[in-house]
Protein backbone atom coordinates (compact mmCIF):
# COMPACT_ATOMS: atom_id res chain seq x y z
CA UNK A 1 0.00 0.00 0.00
CA UNK A 2 1.19 3.59 -0.51
CA UNK A 3 2.20 5.79 2.39
CA UNK A 4 -1.03 7.77 2.71
CA UNK A 5 -3.17 4.62 2.69
CA UNK A 6 -0.87 3.14 5.32
CA UNK A 7 -1.30 6.19 7.55
CA UNK A 8 -5.08 6.10 7.19
CA UNK A 9 -5.26 2.43 8.07
CA UNK A 10 -2.66 2.29 10.84
CA UNK A 11 -2.90 5.75 12.41
CA UNK A 12 -5.38 4.59 15.08
CA UNK A 13 -3.24 1.54 15.79
CA UNK A 14 -0.20 3.75 16.31
CA UNK A 15 -2.14 5.91 18.71
CA UNK A 16 -3.49 2.89 20.56
CA UNK A 17 -0.03 1.35 20.78
CA UNK A 18 1.34 4.55 22.27
CA UNK A 19 -1.39 4.59 24.92
CA UNK A 20 -1.33 0.91 25.85
CA UNK A 21 2.40 0.33 25.66
CA UNK A 22 3.02 0.46 29.41
CA UNK A 23 5.55 2.50 31.30
CA UNK A 24 8.81 0.58 30.87
CA UNK A 25 11.92 2.39 29.69
CA UNK A 26 12.69 2.20 25.98
CA UNK A 27 15.82 4.27 25.52
CA UNK A 28 19.28 3.32 24.30
CA UNK A 29 20.56 0.06 25.81
CA UNK A 30 17.48 -0.41 27.98
CA UNK A 31 14.81 -3.05 27.74
CA UNK A 32 11.91 -2.05 25.52
CA UNK A 33 8.31 -2.06 26.63
CA UNK A 34 6.11 -4.41 24.60
CA UNK A 35 3.72 -2.46 22.40
CA UNK A 36 1.12 -3.57 19.90
CA UNK A 37 2.94 -4.57 16.71
CA UNK A 38 2.63 -2.71 13.45
CA UNK A 39 3.49 -4.87 10.46
CA UNK A 40 5.05 -2.40 8.06
CA UNK A 41 6.86 -3.57 4.94
CA UNK A 42 8.94 -0.38 4.68
CA UNK A 43 8.89 3.27 5.60
CA UNK A 44 9.70 4.57 2.14
CA UNK A 45 9.79 8.36 2.20
CA UNK A 46 11.62 8.76 -1.11
CA UNK A 47 10.68 11.17 -3.89
CA UNK A 48 10.74 10.03 -7.53
CA UNK A 49 14.17 10.24 -9.21
CA UNK A 50 14.84 13.13 -11.56
CA UNK A 51 17.47 12.30 -14.22
CA UNK A 52 18.05 16.00 -14.83
CA UNK A 53 19.36 16.49 -11.29
CA UNK A 54 22.39 15.13 -9.45
CA UNK A 55 21.83 12.55 -6.73
CA UNK A 56 24.41 14.24 -4.52
CA UNK A 57 25.47 17.85 -4.10
CA UNK A 58 28.09 19.51 -1.93
CA UNK A 59 28.61 23.14 -0.92
CA UNK A 60 31.32 24.72 1.20
CA UNK A 61 30.84 28.01 3.00
CA UNK A 62 31.83 29.41 6.38
CA UNK A 63 28.12 30.13 6.86
CA UNK A 64 26.47 26.70 7.36
CA UNK A 65 23.04 28.03 6.40
CA UNK A 66 24.37 29.35 3.09
CA UNK A 67 26.08 26.00 2.43
CA UNK A 68 22.84 24.13 3.14
CA UNK A 69 20.78 26.30 0.82
CA UNK A 70 23.31 26.07 -2.00
CA UNK A 71 23.48 22.27 -1.79
CA UNK A 72 19.70 21.95 -1.47
CA UNK A 73 18.95 24.23 -4.43
CA UNK A 74 21.31 22.18 -6.61
CA UNK A 75 19.43 18.94 -5.82
CA UNK A 76 16.03 20.44 -6.65
CA UNK A 77 15.12 22.77 -3.77
CA UNK A 78 12.85 22.20 -0.83
CA UNK A 79 9.75 22.12 -3.04
CA UNK A 80 10.91 18.82 -4.52
CA UNK A 81 10.89 17.18 -1.10
CA UNK A 82 8.09 18.77 0.93
CA UNK A 83 4.55 19.52 -0.20
CA UNK A 84 1.81 21.57 1.43
CA UNK A 85 -0.01 19.79 4.22
CA UNK A 86 2.63 17.12 4.84
CA UNK A 87 3.98 16.09 8.21
CA UNK A 88 7.78 16.14 8.16
CA UNK A 89 10.18 14.53 10.63
CA UNK A 90 13.70 15.95 10.79
CA UNK A 91 16.20 13.45 12.21
CA UNK A 92 19.44 15.10 13.37
CA UNK A 93 22.09 13.38 15.44
CA UNK A 94 21.33 14.44 19.01
CA UNK A 95 23.03 11.48 20.62
CA UNK A 96 25.34 13.18 23.04
CA UNK A 97 25.57 15.72 25.85
CA UNK A 98 27.98 17.90 23.90
CA UNK A 99 28.24 21.49 22.65
CA UNK A 100 28.07 22.29 18.92
CA UNK A 101 31.81 23.02 18.83
CA UNK A 102 32.62 19.46 19.94
CA UNK A 103 31.17 18.02 16.72
CA UNK A 104 29.20 15.14 18.26
CA UNK A 105 25.75 16.37 17.19
CA UNK A 106 24.29 17.99 14.08
CA UNK A 107 24.86 21.74 13.91
CA UNK A 108 21.79 23.49 15.38
CA UNK A 109 21.85 26.19 12.69
CA UNK A 110 21.33 23.51 10.03
CA UNK A 111 18.40 22.02 11.94
CA UNK A 112 16.81 25.43 12.40
CA UNK A 113 17.15 26.29 8.71
CA UNK A 114 15.74 22.95 7.59
CA UNK A 115 12.71 23.43 9.83
CA UNK A 116 12.20 26.92 8.42
CA UNK A 117 12.47 25.65 4.85
CA UNK A 118 9.97 22.84 5.41
CA UNK A 119 7.43 25.22 6.94
CA UNK A 120 7.98 27.71 4.10
CA UNK A 121 7.13 24.89 1.68
CA UNK A 122 3.78 24.44 3.42
CA UNK A 123 4.46 21.57 5.80
CA UNK A 124 1.57 21.16 8.23
CA UNK A 125 3.96 20.13 11.00
CA UNK A 126 7.69 19.66 11.42
CA UNK A 127 8.89 17.35 14.18
CA UNK A 128 12.51 17.16 15.32
CA UNK A 129 13.22 13.83 17.04
CA UNK A 130 16.01 11.46 17.99
CA UNK A 131 16.67 8.73 20.56
CA UNK A 132 19.73 10.00 22.42
CA UNK A 133 22.50 7.86 23.88
CA UNK A 134 23.10 10.28 26.75
CA UNK A 135 20.27 11.80 28.77
CA UNK A 136 17.82 13.21 26.19
CA UNK A 137 17.08 16.46 28.01
CA UNK A 138 20.74 17.31 28.46
CA UNK A 139 21.60 16.23 24.91
CA UNK A 140 18.85 18.30 23.28
CA UNK A 141 19.59 21.33 25.44
CA UNK A 142 23.39 21.36 25.35
CA UNK A 143 23.53 20.63 21.62
CA UNK A 144 21.41 23.73 20.99
CA UNK A 145 18.97 21.68 18.90
CA UNK A 146 15.95 22.02 21.18
CA UNK A 147 16.08 25.80 21.09
CA UNK A 148 17.01 25.94 17.40
CA UNK A 149 14.13 23.69 16.39
CA UNK A 150 11.52 25.40 18.55
CA UNK A 151 12.51 28.92 17.53
CA UNK A 152 12.14 27.89 13.88
CA UNK A 153 8.65 26.51 14.55
CA UNK A 154 9.20 22.76 15.02
CA UNK A 155 7.79 20.44 17.64
CA UNK A 156 10.92 19.09 19.32
CA UNK A 157 10.04 15.65 20.71
CA UNK A 158 12.14 14.20 23.50
CA UNK A 159 11.31 10.48 23.58
CA UNK A 160 9.19 9.00 26.33
CA UNK A 161 8.41 5.30 26.87
CA UNK A 162 4.91 5.86 25.49
CA UNK A 163 6.34 7.11 22.18
CA UNK A 164 7.51 3.69 20.97
CA UNK A 165 5.66 1.11 18.90
CA UNK A 166 6.83 -2.36 17.92
CA UNK A 167 7.41 -2.55 14.18
CA UNK A 168 8.28 -5.48 11.95
CA UNK A 169 11.32 -4.06 10.16
CA UNK A 170 11.65 -7.12 7.93
CA UNK A 171 15.43 -7.35 8.11
CA UNK A 172 17.85 -10.22 8.49
CA UNK A 173 18.97 -8.96 11.92
CA UNK A 174 16.42 -6.24 12.61
CA UNK A 175 13.04 -7.93 12.77
CA UNK A 176 10.51 -6.80 15.38
CA UNK A 177 11.88 -3.78 17.21
CA UNK A 178 10.58 -0.71 19.10
CA UNK A 179 10.56 2.36 16.85
CA UNK A 180 9.85 5.96 17.80
CA UNK A 181 6.31 6.45 16.53
CA UNK A 182 7.01 9.79 14.83
CA UNK A 183 9.02 7.94 12.21
CA UNK A 184 6.10 5.77 11.09
CA UNK A 185 3.49 8.53 11.24
CA UNK A 186 5.31 11.03 9.02
CA UNK A 187 4.84 11.81 5.34
CA UNK A 188 8.49 12.83 4.84
CA UNK A 189 11.74 12.10 6.65
CA UNK A 190 14.81 14.29 6.36
CA UNK A 191 17.90 12.60 7.78
CA UNK A 192 20.51 15.08 9.04
CA UNK A 193 23.63 13.23 10.23
CA UNK A 194 27.01 14.64 11.17
CA UNK A 195 30.27 13.05 9.98
CA UNK A 196 32.18 11.27 12.74
CA UNK A 197 34.70 8.53 13.29
CA UNK A 198 33.12 5.59 15.08
CA UNK A 199 34.98 3.09 17.23
CA UNK A 200 32.86 0.16 16.03
CA UNK A 201 31.81 0.95 12.45
CA UNK A 202 34.74 3.20 11.42
CA UNK A 203 32.31 6.01 10.68
CA UNK A 204 28.81 7.16 11.49
CA UNK A 205 27.05 9.24 8.85
CA UNK A 206 23.59 8.87 7.30
CA UNK A 207 22.67 5.21 7.51
CA UNK A 208 24.14 4.75 10.98
CA UNK A 209 22.27 7.89 12.11
CA UNK A 210 19.02 6.00 11.50
CA UNK A 211 19.78 4.00 14.66
CA UNK A 212 18.27 7.02 16.38
CA UNK A 213 14.75 5.93 15.47
CA UNK A 214 15.17 2.76 17.55
CA UNK A 215 14.46 2.15 21.20
CA UNK A 216 15.29 -0.97 23.13
CA UNK A 217 18.72 -2.42 23.78
CA UNK A 218 20.51 -1.30 20.65
CA UNK A 219 23.81 -2.72 21.92
CA UNK A 220 22.36 -6.18 21.23
CA UNK A 221 22.75 -5.35 17.53
CA UNK A 222 26.48 -4.67 17.75
CA UNK A 223 27.63 -8.21 16.97
CA UNK A 224 26.04 -7.90 13.52
CA UNK A 225 26.13 -4.15 13.29
CA UNK A 226 26.82 -3.82 9.55
CA UNK A 227 23.83 -5.97 8.62
CA UNK A 228 21.60 -4.24 11.17
CA UNK A 229 22.46 -0.85 9.68
CA UNK A 230 21.65 -2.14 6.21
CA UNK A 231 18.38 -3.63 7.49
CA UNK A 232 17.47 -0.25 8.89
CA UNK A 233 18.47 1.63 5.73
CA UNK A 234 16.36 -0.77 3.66
CA UNK A 235 13.37 -0.13 5.91
CA UNK A 236 13.79 3.64 6.32
CA UNK A 237 14.40 5.23 2.95
CA UNK A 238 14.70 8.96 3.67
CA UNK A 239 13.21 11.68 1.53
CA UNK A 240 16.51 13.52 1.73
CA UNK A 241 19.85 13.05 3.46
CA UNK A 242 21.54 16.27 4.55
CA UNK A 243 25.10 15.60 5.71
CA UNK A 244 26.67 18.00 8.19
CA UNK A 245 30.38 18.12 7.44
CA UNK A 246 30.82 21.59 8.86
CA UNK A 247 32.83 20.06 11.73
CA UNK A 248 34.14 16.54 11.29
CA UNK A 249 35.12 14.38 14.28
CA UNK A 250 38.06 12.46 12.85
CA UNK A 251 38.90 10.55 16.05
CA UNK A 252 37.40 9.86 19.45
CA UNK A 253 33.97 9.13 18.03
CA UNK A 254 31.14 8.82 18.28
CA UNK A 255 30.95 10.76 21.56
CA UNK A 256 34.13 12.79 21.38
CA UNK A 257 34.77 15.68 23.70
CA UNK A 258 38.08 17.19 22.68
CA UNK A 259 38.18 20.05 20.21
CA UNK A 260 41.51 18.63 19.03
CA UNK A 261 39.55 15.73 17.50
CA UNK A 262 37.42 18.02 15.31
CA UNK A 263 38.32 19.40 11.90
CA UNK A 264 36.45 22.42 10.51
CA UNK A 265 35.38 21.60 6.94
CA UNK A 266 32.42 24.01 6.46
CA UNK A 267 30.69 21.63 4.05
CA UNK A 268 27.06 20.52 3.70
CA UNK A 269 25.85 17.81 1.33
CA UNK A 270 22.35 16.94 0.14
CA UNK A 271 21.48 13.60 -1.42
CA UNK A 272 18.60 11.42 -2.56
CA UNK A 273 20.94 8.40 -2.37
CA UNK A 274 21.93 7.47 1.17
CA UNK A 275 24.76 5.17 0.04
CA UNK A 276 26.28 7.84 -2.17
CA UNK A 277 26.02 10.37 0.65
CA UNK A 278 27.84 8.08 3.08
CA UNK A 279 30.48 7.10 0.51
CA UNK A 280 31.36 10.74 -0.20
CA UNK A 281 31.22 11.79 3.45
CA UNK A 282 33.50 8.93 4.52
CA UNK A 283 36.25 10.57 2.49
CA UNK A 284 36.43 13.34 5.11
CA UNK A 285 37.72 10.61 7.42
CA UNK A 286 40.23 9.28 4.91
CA UNK A 287 38.02 6.33 3.99
CA UNK A 288 36.37 5.10 0.82
CA UNK A 289 32.90 3.63 0.89
CA UNK A 290 34.35 0.24 -0.02
CA UNK A 291 36.41 0.27 3.19
CA UNK A 292 33.36 0.68 5.43
CA UNK A 293 31.44 -2.55 6.01
CA UNK A 294 27.89 -1.22 6.15
CA UNK A 295 28.34 1.18 3.22
CA UNK A 296 29.72 -1.53 0.94
CA UNK A 297 27.05 -3.97 2.11
CA UNK A 298 24.28 -1.44 1.45
CA UNK A 299 25.56 -0.93 -2.09
CA UNK A 300 25.57 -4.68 -2.70
CA UNK A 301 22.00 -4.81 -1.39
CA UNK A 302 20.96 -2.31 -4.06
CA UNK A 303 20.28 0.59 -1.69
CA UNK A 304 22.39 3.10 -3.57
CA UNK A 305 25.60 3.80 -5.43
CA UNK A 306 29.17 3.71 -4.13
CA UNK A 307 30.36 5.45 -7.30
CA UNK A 308 28.71 8.77 -6.58
CA UNK A 309 30.70 10.54 -9.29
CA UNK A 310 29.27 8.33 -12.02
CA UNK A 311 25.78 8.39 -10.48
CA UNK A 312 25.62 12.17 -10.49
CA UNK A 313 27.62 14.47 -8.18
CA UNK A 314 27.84 18.25 -8.24
CA UNK A 315 29.90 20.65 -6.16
CA UNK A 316 28.37 24.10 -5.92
CA UNK A 317 29.39 27.45 -4.49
Amino acid sequence: MDRRDFLKKTGPAVALAAVTGGTGLAFHNREATRHRSLFVKSANFEVPPDPSLPILTSATNTDPVAALNAALDAVGGIGRFVQAGERVVVKPNVGWDRTPEQGANTHPALVSEMVRLCLSAGAAQVIVADVSCNDPRRSFLRSGIKEAGEVAGASVMLPTPEDFVDVDLGGLVLTRWPVLKHFVQADRLINMPIVKQHSLTRCTIGMKNLYGILGGRRNRLHQEIDQSIVDLAAFVRPTLTVVDATRVMFRGGPQGGSLDDVSVENTVMCSTDQVAADARAAEFLGLSGRQVGHIALAARAGLGSLDYQAAGYREVV
